[in-house]
């Protein structure tokens, strides 16, 4: 059974800074790619950032980039996504997803991030 797991989320001021993990299990980790999302309250789901294989990754939302980062750890299926300099705006429930072309794709159940003082 396939499993994404996102942990890390939780309340913090604006300007601080959040680590998100998702850990997955069930699949072959390093031949999935791996792509954060947040949706925020009234609002469409957002694509984030991508770690795709071998390591290269893409910040794909232009309000995050200069803040935020995606990095993944194979031998821990594990992506992660530190977030600095984080604003109000940023509030959402951030989920990952994994794709493999050919294959179903799968989704975490989330984490919530908020950014308030």
């Amino acid at each position: 059974q396939v499993q994404l797991v996102e942990s890390g989320g939780g309340l913090v001021q604006p300007g601080g800074s959040l680590r998100l993990s998702c850990t997955a299990s069930g699949l072959p980790f390093s031949t999935y790619v791996i792509t954060w999302y947040r949706q925020a309250p009234g609002k469409e789901r957002e694509s984030v950032a991508t770690a795709f294989l071998g390591g290269v990754t893409t910040i794909n939302a232009d309000s995050v980039k200069g803040r935020f980062t995606i990095s993944r750890d194979n031998a821990e299926n594990t992506v992660y996504l530190q977030m600095n300099s984080l604003k109000p705006e940023d509030t959402a429930v951030y989920y990952c997803n994994a794709k493999r072309f050919g294959q179903p794709e799968h989704w975490g159940q989330g984490t919530l991030v908020t950014v308030s003082s």
